[in-house]
């Protein structure tokens, strides 16, 4: 009587375990026919950041860069006689490691690194820390230029994502088709200074002197947040390290005023300038202002190879320091090139006000009347 009560308890609890396999199986396929697949909704952004600045504080505190092979040497190429003397710090890399054994008496990097505030597409504030190992002392980068940068991605486990040597150009603002860099590497890449001279060596590469060198922590939320690329989970924290060597001024529109010119508010956003209120922003409109005059008739540039007293620009601060005291009315300097031959060429756009009413003719839609 025993084995038979058993045997029916088997039964009953085998034939619930099938019914519920069954009810499991049916409720699946249900769900694929009619759902789809499940979309796991992106985690809140600031619950994100606040974990990953964690991180990032927690790695500027147990880690170092290798600042005593940098003192080594002068910051700086001397560019005063040409050929140039030339410091091997024109090729430094920042090398990260962690501050343990021998290494235990190294300065952290949170006490070297500098920060700004940046807001994410949401409009959440980010701190954004940056290593200044070196400015730079050639011309400003903006963040709607094009830069030539030799730099490497990697998360903070160390694993590298993606690295380029400088003869590769990317743009830092997505245009159109011109896809640019995530906004922590732009956002870091403009706190510094492209090339102030090159040299063309004999092999044909060419070496370049006094760039910017620098990395840069990236909080997700300022990177790619919750889309998973190659070798990037999402939420990750990235850190570049870079030497921004050359940068290329962009003109969008081809109206004669380079694209980072046309950001009238100065406040890093060049899609949110326009002028004559067409919808169009100001760096691709040919006529900004909309008097139906185009903008590249409403200005002029200057070129300048050598000073009044025939005398060419042998430094990069000699041409500088003559546009500070001769520039006209308006005028403003945007290039110092090296020459590659001890010269240096200046050259200069001049916002015209004809009518003397403080906005440039091509801003101003009045002029002509």
């Amino acid at each position: 009587m025993h084995l038979k009560k058993e045997a029916i308890m088997k039964f009953r609890n085998l034939a619930t375990a099938i019914l519920c396999f069954g009810l499991v199986v049916l409720s699946c396929k249900k769900d694929d026919d009619d759902d789809g697949p499940i979309v796991v909704p992106p985690r809140d952004r600031q619950e994100v950041y606040d974990e990953n600045i964690l991180e990032i504080e927690a790695y500027l505190s147990t880690h170092f860069y290798n600042y005593e092979e940098f003192e080594q040497n002068d910051a700086y190429s001397n560019l005063s006689t040409f050929p140039y003397t030339v410091t091997p710090n024109d090729n430094f890399e920042i090398v990260f490691d962690t501050i343990a054994g021998a290494n235990s008496d190294k300065i952290p990097l949170i006490n070297q690194v500098s920060s700004k505030i940046v807001k994410d597409s949401d409009g959440i504030p980010c701190t954004l820390y940056y290593l200044n190992v070196r400015e730079g002392r050639g011309g400003d980068i903006h963040p709607i230029d094009q830069v030539f940068a030799n730099y490497k991605g990697f998360l903070v486990d160390g694993t590298l994502f993606d690295s380029t040597v400088s003869g590769v150009p990317f743009y830092l603002t997505s245009v159109g088709t011109q896809l640019g860099v995530v906004d922590g590497f732009k956002e870091g890449l403009i706190m510094f200074k492209a090339r102030e001279a090159f040299t063309e060596n004999l092999d044909g590469t060419v070496t370049n002197h006094n760039h910017g060198i620098g990395a840069v922590f990236v909080p997700s939320g300022l990177g790619y947040f919750s889309q998973t690329q190659n070798n990037i989970p999402a939420y990750s924290n990235m850190i570049f390290s870079f030497r921004p060597e050359k940068r290329i001024l962009l003109d969008h529109d081809m109206d004669g005023v380079f694209s980072y010119l046309e950001d009238i508010n100065n406040d890093g956003n060049n899609f949110n300038d326009d002028t004559d209120g067409d919808g169009i922003p100001d760096f691709l409109d040919v006529d900004d202002d909309g008097d139906g005059v185009l903008t590249k008739d409403e200005i002029e540039r200057n070129t300048y190879n050598q000073n009044e007293s025939m005398q060419p620009f042998t430094t990069y601060e000699a041409a500088e320091t003559y546009f500070n005291v001769n520039a006209a009315p308006g005028e403003l300097l945007y290039s110092i090139t090296d020459n590659n031959d001890g010269t240096f060429t200046l050259k200069t756009v001049i916002y015209i006000d004809s009518n003397g009413n403080g906005t440039p003719d091509y801003l101003d839609p009045t002029y002509p009347g």
